[in-house]
């Protein structure tokens, strides 16, 4: 079996929905035979190279509200992530285009090492004082995840290098009716949407699974939160 996730590195449901889905994941019996392969989805692509914005002004400005109230809904998002265990910043950390990034992860796709990359920059946007927007920083965290340096560092300096990869995730996400991540496809059969609780994915896996083969891409489980194609988080109250 294969699932693919459209996500991005700006996304925090993102974040959250690939440790829900670990979870579930390593409680399924066949998961020895599931192949994840992890997909391009932009949230500010009009947002040039080099424009970043502290997140909690960017929300308040998109949401219309004051720094109090941004503050107010990052907590809430940081309380849902460190129930997984993760460590999610609050104040300090930046927002901006994510085009390179998509890029990098490309090539760190052709060399195997995709996941780790992932992983390393979400923890690197989220919990530490790591700007992902940083080409040295970016460097940096490939070489971490097994990457050459040199190697990355010319695919960031050449604005071309993997750049038709990414949109062709973006293209396949809109295909299948994606505009809201993450968005899990697995076998491109059934698809989930938003950062479920992990037994919602045990639960797909296993129905997936058992109901191979099928024809079309069908909905598992209600919509989970989710960042949409504008760069809109959804928040919870609680």
């Amino acid at each position: 079996m294969r699932v693919e996730i459209w996500s991005d590195i700006a996304c925090p449901w993102c974040y959250i929905g690939k440790a829900r889905f670990e979870k579930g994941l390593a409680e399924f019996a066949h998961r020895d035979e599931v192949e994840v392969v992890h997909r391009s989805f932009e949230l500010d692509p009009g947002r040039t190279k080099g424009d970043t914005a502290l997140v909690i002004d960017m929300l308040a400005q998109k949401y219309g509200r004051t720094r109090e109230e941004a503050a107010s809904m990052e907590a809430n998002v940081a309380a849902n992530a460190q129930a997984e265990g993760l460590g999610y910043r609050t104040e300090g950390r930046d927002h901006g285009n994510t085009f390179d990034i998509h890029r990098l992860l490309h090539l760190a796709k052709a060399r195997g090492r995709q996941d780790e990359l992932l992983t390393l920059a979400y923890r690197a946007n989220f919990a530490e004082e790591r700007s992902v927007f940083d080409d040295s920083e970016l460097v940096r965290l490939a070489v971490e995840a097994g990457l050459d340096g040199e190697e990355a560092r010319a695919v960031l300096a050449d604005p071309e290098a993997y750049a038709d990869d990414v949109r062709a995730d973006e293209r396949e996400a809109s295909e299948l009716g994606a505009d809201a991540v993450p968005f899990f496809a697995l076998d491109r059969r059934y698809g989930i949407s938003g950062g479920q609780p992990s037994e919602v994915f045990l639960k797909a896996l296993e129905q997936a699974w058992k109901d191979r083969p099928a024809t079309a891409l069908t909905a598992i489980g209600e919509d989970g939160a989710a960042c949409d194609a504008d760069g809109a988080c959804e928040v919870p109250q609680t």
